[in-house]
């Protein structure tokens, strides 16, 4: 599925489709999932109809019906590139830079 040419309400959509279809094959009512998670059973119907939740009720669901570990997939570790590593020299990066424009002096 290619997400990047979906608007934002589909996708949403078919997240709250995919953990609705989790859900069930796992034999777990709304209430009972809400309960696990300690979210309202409102949590689960907003997210199962394509409306929006928060993040930690959404990892809150993903970690009872075992889905926790498909965020490395989501979302994987960012490893510096080969020049970045070349750069660095083994050292590991502490923080972004910064563009800095020229300083005007007084003969510009």
């Amino acid at each position: 599925m290619n997400f990047s040419t979906m608007s934002n309400k589909a996708i949403l959509q078919e997240l709250g489709m995919r953990i609705q279809r989790s859900r069930l094959t796992a034999n777990i009512s709304q209430l009972a999932l809400a309960r696990r998670a300690g979210v309202a059973r409102k949590v689960i119907q907003n997210i199962e109809s394509s409306r929006s939740c928060t993040l930690a009720g959404l990892l809150r669901i993903l970690r009872v019906l075992g889905l926790l570990d498909n965020l490395d997939a989501f979302l994987p570790e960012p490893g510096p590139s080969p020049i970045q590593l070349a750069r660095l020299k083994g050292r590991e990066r502490q923080r972004a830079s910064v563009r800095r424009r020229k300083r005007m002096t007084k003969e510009n």
